[in-house]
């Protein structure tokens, strides 16, 4: 009976120690996805700044503008090839300057 009652204290064990690391694994789940929210929240605050910081040509600038980007943070998540009028060369400076910017974040 003893031997009985020790495996049940030890399957008890087993299941708690089951259970707290599904709680644990579930709350490092919430952290992560808390620190991407936190991370990317900090990369559109920090890009919140004029198009002209990048130190574009103008005719780079002009095109920018005309396709409403304002602000840093607009070119964050566009697909910067269907901007009309970029030719490849303007196009590669841009990602350049704007990767210089962001990799300062």
């Amino acid at each position: 009976m003893s031997d009985s009652g020790n495996i049940e204290n030890i399957l008890e064990k087993v299941n708690e120690n089951f259970e707290e690391e599904i709680k644990l694994k579930k709350v490092k789940e919430e952290v992560n996805k808390i620190l991407s929210n936190y991370s990317k929240n900090l990369t559109y605050l920090a890009a919140d700044a004029p198009i002209e910081t990048l130190c574009l040509p103008k005719a780079t600038l002009k095109f920018l503008l005309n396709n409403g980007c304002l602000r840093i943070y607009d070119l964050i998540d566009m697909d910067l090839t269907k901007i009309e009028g970029l030719s490849v060369a303007r196009l590669g400076d841009l990602t350049s300057r704007l990767n210089q910017f962001l990799s300062m974040l």
